[in-house]
């Protein structure tokens, strides 16, 4: 059995979560915020949310986790069988974490927990943040899923990522710059939650943001 640490509004947290729902891998859920007790960084080195507790001892870093379970639980793969279509949801998954989501990551502050970033961030920001949403839409047109007509690992990446970026950008600029790179982002978005797994971690993660905003 799976043990899922973290919470609910984060989309790393929801990455994860998706990822063993659509593969029908047994877990349980235990809401964790990141920290730095003793406790938590014996399980995440740096303190950080997801990490997962496998019959084999614990694992942080959502990518590495991701990986770990689409090889500890072959069944139901997210990756395609090809070795060459595999490396392209590798450059895919690659590409939208380090050129567009980690990149936004430094307006959350702002957009989500109250605080302030420079102009100076802001700026550099959105000329990073538009030049790999360009490049996304160079690997992808997102006609269907991610990466064709099957859902993959990529979509278990883009769909939570993009959403946040997408929600961030209309916050910090008043534009979303999701949509204005990626015309079909909002057909994507719907494709993903016609699925019945991706409805559940929608509506757990919305449950989760409304108490967190309620609580501040």
């Amino acid at each position: 059995m799976i043990t899922l640490y973290g919470i609910a509004i984060s989309n790393y947290y929801n990455k994860i979560k998706l990822a063993l729902l659509e593969k029908e891998i047994a877990f349980v859920e235990e809401a964790l915020p990141p920290g730095q007790s003793d406790a938590v960084l014996k399980r995440s080195p740096l303190g950080k949310i997801p990490f997962i507790k496998t019959p084999d001892g614990y694992l942080s870093e959502s990518q590495a986790i991701l990986e770990y379970l689409e090889e500890a639980y072959p069944e139901k793969p997210l990756y395609p069988v090809k070795p060459f279509e595999r490396a392209k949801c590798r450059e895919f998954i690659q590409h939208i974490e380090l050129n567009v989501e980690l990149i936004t990551r430094r307006l959350y502050g702002e957009a989500l927990f109250g605080g302030k970033a420079s102009q100076e961030t802001k700026d550099e920001v959105l000329i990073k943040v538009e030049s790999g949403l360009t490049g996304l839409a160079r690997l992808t047109d997102f006609s269907s899923y991610a990466l064709g007509n099957c859902f993959s690992a990529a979509d278990v990446v883009a769909w939570p990522h993009l959403q946040l970026v997408s929600f961030v950008t209309q916050q910090i600029y008043g534009q979303d710059l999701v949509a204005e790179q990626i015309p079909n982002f909002e057909a994507y978005i719907q494709s993903v939650e016609s699925r019945p797994h991706a409805q559940r971690v929608n509506q757990e993660r919305t449950s989760a943001l409304d108490a967190f905003f309620q609580g501040r």
